[in-house]
């Protein structure tokens, strides 16, 4: 019997020893859980990221760190996508800034001139080109309220399947005075049958754009060439004018905000257009290239999903 109780004894000594023992690693087990986790999280909060590598064991740390490198990849992401936004929000400002101090500036020296002038000719000359700096002041206004508009999701594309001759009307029926006024032929080949889908109203816009882009730098008595190509994946649109031409070093600028060639500024604009065109064609799921060999002119391949 007594050998029986001191068995039991043991037993139950051994029982608690292995409890305490359990609860001890239970205890240290949660004491690291915890401090890897504190200090993760302090990693996260000062900006730190984590590194996946750094733990690779399939345990329940290995799955909540695993976690964590994730919401800290994406928090990186969102702290990029800001910076990058408040740099072009930055870029912007100064841009348009520059772009209103210029005909402002402009708009003043005219008006000094017109306050000391007496002679009629000479004054309707000097208000026929402050109206132009007006002209410059509410298209440069007009077109950051359209930037802003498209960025911002507030407008947005709409696609439908339509014929795209009513696009290319809808384009070159704005760009023809312009066009008249330099007596510049505009030529036009596309199938009448075609139809794609797209934004009719925005990619008319993107095609003025470009159209308007080979109005201005083409001399008078010019020519500006149309085509529309049905492929197996995009349909082109090619606008080929006998301009000036670009240089094949800048030919990855112009599409950039606000960019002018050096040599132009005395030629109406902003430099605004192409930059809408892109990111009109772009929210289609398309794109846009540009061909051209100074002096002998451009071709802009506007490419729209079919």
């Amino acid at each position: 019997m007594e050998i029986v109780c001191i068995l039991v004894i043991l037993l139950l000594t051994g029982i608690i020893c292995c409890l305490l023992w359990r609860d001890r690693c239970l205890k240290r087990d949660i004491y690291d859980f915890t401090g890897k986790l504190e200090t993760s999280l302090k990693d996260l909060l000062n900006g730190k990221r984590l590194d996946k590598a750094e733990y690779k064991q399939d345990d329940l740390w290995g799955k909540v760190y695993d976690k964590l490198c994730r919401i800290s990849d994406l928090y990186t992401h969102r702290n990029q996508e800001l910076y990058e936004e408040k740099e072009n929000l930055k870029e912007l400002v100064s841009d348009t800034s520059h772009q209103m101090k210029t005909a402002l500036a402009n708009m003043k020296l005219y008006q000094e001139l017109l306050s000391d002038e007496t002679n009629i000719q000479e004054s309707a000359e000097y208000l026929a080109k402050m109206g132009k700096q007006v002209d410059k002041l509410d298209f440069l206004l007009q077109s950051m309220v359209k930037i802003s508009r498209l960025e911002s999701g507030t407008i947005r594309i709409e696609k439908t399947k339509c014929p795209i001759s009513e696009t290319l009307a809808l384009a070159i029926g704005e760009i023809v005075p312009k066009a008249d006024r330099k007596n510049i032929q505009i030529h036009v080949t596309y199938d009448e049958t075609l139809r794609l889908e797209h934004d009719k109203k925005w990619t008319a816009e993107a095609l003025f754009n470009v159209l308007d882009n080979a109005v201005k730098y083409t001399e008078e008595n010019g020519n500006i060439y149309i085509s529309v190509c049905r492929g197996e994946v995009f349909t082109k649109i090619s606008i080929t004018d006998t301009g000036k031409g670009i240089p094949l070093e800048r030919q990855g600028t112009i599409f950039n905000r606000f960019y002018r060639e050096p040599e132009v500024h005395d030629t109406e604009g902003v430099g605004i257009g192409l930059y809408l065109a892109r990111k009109i064609i772009s929210m289609q799921n398309g794109y846009i290239k540009v061909e051209s060999e100074t002096g002998k002119g451009s071709t802009f391949h506007i490419c729209l999903p079919n």
